[in-house]
């Protein structure tokens, strides 16, 4: 054993010199974990507490973090107001489009195969959904969705609909999607149309599937139902779009919350009790036709209140459950350096960004930056696709 390691030299803890022969000592062993590190140091250096001064070395090491980077968290946030008000169905909304789908041009023995795609509404009070079926990505056809959806389900006041980027991640096929949703005239057009409706858009931050989430298991519960009926079979326009309305009726007959405390009383409310009284799939009752035309609308009227009074009282007690994000974290600051994550690519590819601004909810957390990154673009990011480098952050440690 030589005389280093039998005699090693004594190192100060929170010294500077310190630090650089640990940080050296680490690059010299390929970026070796801290218990390796350590091992190679004590051959010649003994360390006040040097397994924890070795971790606050190594925890700032960049190219370690960006290998296992982890994102930002923070508590779940409360839903917003237009979740929890009582208001029409379909009068606040959120919009998504599933993946391509593919598309017969007519019966013959063979067709041109072209793609089409689902527009989803989903109301935010009620849960219920409305299926749209598009055969282009033009801004024309989605203003023709929009326009079908405002004749039968009536003028919405708000519509939340996912930030162009967020389709970066999909496959390959959506490419259009995306660059038809960052086109300038597309964002003119559907400005113009909206505006003339009296409609209020909502973009959510680019890459936050969390701020859509009822729109995003609208799409999900759509696509399921989809995969299981079409399989491998490829449909014309018409017999698809029958397909989604009947699709719609299952998805608006989906128990919301038990009409009744009995066990042995199986009714249930559903989204369909809220457009027509009852649920989509059932048939209507054979008595309905010995009422009278004025004890008919009071039945109705009485039976839409009751929904409505079952709604606030037992329904939106359900909604303040938060299963998940339930410790509070620090806010991410202005002119933190972070990494943009980005599932397509390796981590040691993913760009740095510089944070110029936050946007804090009601409570005063942080759920929400925008961000700068080399090349000068600005970007509007989740806290949850972004890690903050640990550069000075002292007080994690």
């Amino acid at each position: 054993m030589p005389y280093s390691q039998k005699h090693p030299i004594i190192l100060p803890r929170d010294s500077r010199v310190t630090n650089l022969i640990i940080h050296s000592e680490h690059l010299r062993n390929l970026h070796a974990g801290p218990k390796l590190t350590l091992s190679s140091l004590r051959q010649r250096f003994w360390i006040v507490h040097g397994l924890r001064e070795v971790k606050k070395v190594l925890f700032k090491c960049t190219i370690c973090f960006r290998l296992k980077a982890e994102a930002s968290k923070q508590l779940m946030g409360s839903l917003p107001p237009d979740r929890v008000k009582a208001c029409r169905a379909f009068q606040k909304v959120g919009l998504d489009y599933t993946g391509a789908i593919s598309l017969k041009i007519a019966r013959v023995r063979k067709p041109i195969i072209t793609k089409g795609y689902v527009c989803v509404f989903v109301c935010f009070v009620t849960k219920a959904m409305h299926l749209e079926l598009a055969s282009g990505l033009k801004t024309e056809t989605f203003i023709a969705c929009l326009n079908r959806f405002i004749a039968r389900r009536g003028l919405p006041t708000d519509i939340y609909s996912d930030n162009a980027s967020t389709f970066r991640c999909a496959e390959r096929q959506l490419d259009a999607l995306y660059k038809l949703h960052n086109s300038i005239e597309h964002q003119k057009l559907v400005s113009q149309f909206t505006a003339q409706k009296g409609i209020k858009f909502h973009h959510l931050p680019c890459y936050s599937p969390t701020f859509a989430g009822l729109a995003e298991s609208g799409v999900k519960s759509c696509k399921n139902l989809l995969k299981r009926v079409l399989q491998k079979a490829i449909l014309t326009y018409e017999e698809l779009y029958t397909v989604l309305c009947q699709i719609e009726a299952i998805l608006n007959s989906r128990p919301l919350m038990p009409l009744s405390n009995d066990v042995t009383d199986y009714s249930y409310i559903t989204p369909g009790h809220f457009l027509i009284g009852t649920a989509l799939n059932t048939y209507p009752d054979a008595n309905v036709t010995v009422i009278t035309k004025s004890q008919f609308w009071k039945i109705c009227n009485d039976m839409k209140l009751e929904f409505w009074k079952r709604w606030s009282k037992h329904y939106l007690n359900l909604l303040q459950c938060r299963p998940k994000w339930q410790i509070s974290q620090p806010n991410v600051k202005i002119g933190s350096l972070v990494i943009l994550k980005d599932e397509n690519l390796s981590p040691m590819y993913w760009p740095l960004a510089r944070v110029i601004n936050t946007y804090p909810g009601d409570d005063g957390k942080v759920r929400v930056v925008e961000v700068k990154t080399s090349n000068g673009h600005i970007h509007r990011r989740a806290v949850v696709k972004i890690c903050v480098l640990p550069l000075d952050t002292e007080e994690r440690q």
